[in-house]
């Protein structure tokens, strides 16, 4: 690709992120480590195990060729492995395979269809909870399908396989002047699971999920269809897939709309807000930010409860910097590994080693500091540094060693959110269970058909998963879960790893629940797909409709 904007070329050929091209004859990974686990679903180990060069038919009795596609048993113990979840709090037993073919991929579903097997889809892994883990399942993993197909740097359109990240992404396209229009807090995300967890961002009140920015996708079902969907075409599969946690199908290919930008850089400024309520005061009033995301100090307590700082920035406008070619360079993006020079950010997560009053002292300590800050003139800050604040200390979640973290994300109506979200914060300061880190975003409504964004706000609460606090934790999440479903909120499947059926029944209409469960059994008749996430909250056990509160649209 061209590293002048005023110079875009589309290139004319897949690109490789890693540069190594993908090929027919790719295998798999070898395996991790070895590992005890149960008899998977439908057969044993023993008679699961697939001999290798043989020729089979599928469903169709189309000849498939093995040894081309897997040249290893697929069901093996030598392939368990253990697959965590990025809060380190879940974790099962399963035969990862990670494709390098869509061929590979067909090879995988028509072999579980057979064996009657289930499958769960991951990307890198970067969902709190349990939606990427399956126990005793094949987990495909889908991270060296990794290839740009096409980048079209005039219209701004990149299509790309499914486990290509977004940190990949950003580092193709921004020297061109593009950056994607949608980004989590981390980089890492690979654009299946961002599409399958329908990602927000600190915009998302003014420009929406990533959803809504994606064009077009081909999945790959299960039953072997190979399905173009867009919002023209497929669009009930379109609009029930993004977002829907992996279970319609695989993704073979994603084409991205990005956004036009004229900096490296946004304007940042900060707003020191005294409660809870003056902080939505302040959202509300700079709406005509690009970026806005608020820092919530949960350790205090009455007229200061749920104080905290808000960051607001927006893109800089055409000619408003000085140098554009040299703040979009990539070398000018990337995080630094060290604090002011000195101190390295791989160990900054041992500092998470204290207790309750040490925190109440940093968190009390940043808000005084954000009273200062907000005193100061906006700054200059890079795309990278002002997105990526999970990445900015690496490895952070390891302060929450050895049992992981629960991230608690709620999504609550405008009207309600103020009271909702105070009585979250008494409620976990009463449970000694008092969060080190709150985060406040605003958020609107989007088309697509599981969607966990409202016209309101959201609150994410990182709460220890120790042996000590997992009980009081539970009983806390359900008092929590409770609040939000009376105030008609919603919660996160990427962030989720406590909901339980009843709750998950009151939080999307009927009608949801009957078109995601008609299309699952359309495509996915076998019921192969399935998750940790999948059987928790039981969405398509026969009995599910019949929990909860039915709601209407």
């Amino acid at each position: 690709m061209s590293t002048n904007p005023t110079q875009p070329q589309a290139s004319d050929s897949p690109k490789p992120v890693n540069g190594t091209p993908s090929s027919p004859s790719s295998s798999a990974a070898k395996a991790d480590k070895t590992t005890s686990a149960d008899k998977a679903k439908g057969s044993s180990l023993k008679d699961t195990e697939a001999p290798v060069g043989v020729r089979v038919n599928d469903d169709e009795g189309t000849p498939k060729e093995y040894d081309q596609l897997l040249s290893y048993s697929l069901i093996d113990t030598r392939r368990l492995v253990r697959v965590g979840s990025w809060g380190m709090a879940h974790a099962a037993d399963s035969y990862v395979i990670r494709p390098s073919t869509i061929e590979q991929v067909e090879a995988v579903f028509a072999y579980a269809r057979r064996h009657n097997h289930p499958v769960t889809l991951r990307g890198s892994a970067q969902s709190y909870g349990d939606p990427h883990m399956g126990q005793n399942a094949i987990v495909l993993d889908c991270t060296r399908m990794n290839r740009i197909l096409d980048w079209d740097p005039v219209r701004g359109v990149i299509e790309v396989e499914p486990g290509v990240r977004i940190a990949d992404i950003w580092r193709y396209t921004l020297e061109d002047g593009w950056w994607p229009p949608v980004v989590s807090g981390t980089m890492r995300p690979t654009m299946a699971g961002a599409a399958a967890m329908n990602i927000h961002g600190k915009n998302n009140y003014k420009v929406g999920t990533i959803g809504e920015y994606i064009e077009e996708f081909e999945l790959l079902t299960p039953k072997g269809e190979r399905l173009v969907c867009s919002p023209d075409k497929n669009s009930d599969i379109f609009y029930a897939t993004i977002g829907g946690f992996g279970m319609l199908g695989f993704f073979t290919r994603l084409r991205l709309k990005m956004k036009r930008i004229y900096s490296g850089n946004v304007e940042v400024s900060a707003i020191s807000t005294p409660s809870l309520k003056a902080m939505i005061d302040a959202f509300e009033d700079n709406l005509d930010q690009d970026y806005l995301v608020g820092w919530v100090d949960c350790t205090a307590r009455g007229v200061g409860l749920g104080r905290g700082l808000i960051h607001a920035a927006r893109h800089l406008a055409p000619g408003e910097d000085p140098d554009p070619i040299s703040s979009m360079r990539v070398s000018r993006q990337e995080l630094p590994d060290s604090f002011f020079g000195v101190v390295p950010k791989s160990s900054m997560w041992l500092g998470m080693w204290f207790s309750r009053p040490f925190w109440r002292m940093v968190n009390g300590l940043k808000y005084y500091m954000g009273i200062r800050e907000a005193k100061a003139p906006p700054y200059l800050q890079g795309h990278a540094a002002f997105n990526f604040l999970l990445d900015y200390v690496p490895n952070w979640k390891w302060g929450y060693r050895p049992h992981g973290l629960i991230q608690y994300q709620s999504f609550v109506p405008k009207d309600k959110a103020l009271e909702v979200f105070e009585t979250q914060i008494k409620l976990a300061q009463e449970a000694r269970l008092t969060p080190y880190l709150g985060v406040f975003k605003k958020h609107k409504e989007d088309p697509f058909l599981l969607t966990h964004a409202v016209d309101g706000y959201s609150f994410a609460l990182d709460f220890s998963a120790s042996p000590r606090n997992r009980q009081r934790l539970q009983s806390l999440v359900r008092s929590m879960n409770q609040l939000v479903l009376a105030a008609g909120g919603r919660f996160y499947f990427a962030k989720d790893g406590l909901l339980q059926p009843h709750e998950v029944r009151q939080v999307w209409p009927d009608e949801a629940f009957e078109t995601f469960r008609d299309l699952k059994m359309t495509h996915d008749p076998d019921d192969i797909l399935e998750s940790d996430l999948s059987r928790r909250i039981g969405i398509f056990d026969k009995d599910f409709m019949n929990l909860g509160t039915k709601k209407t649209s």
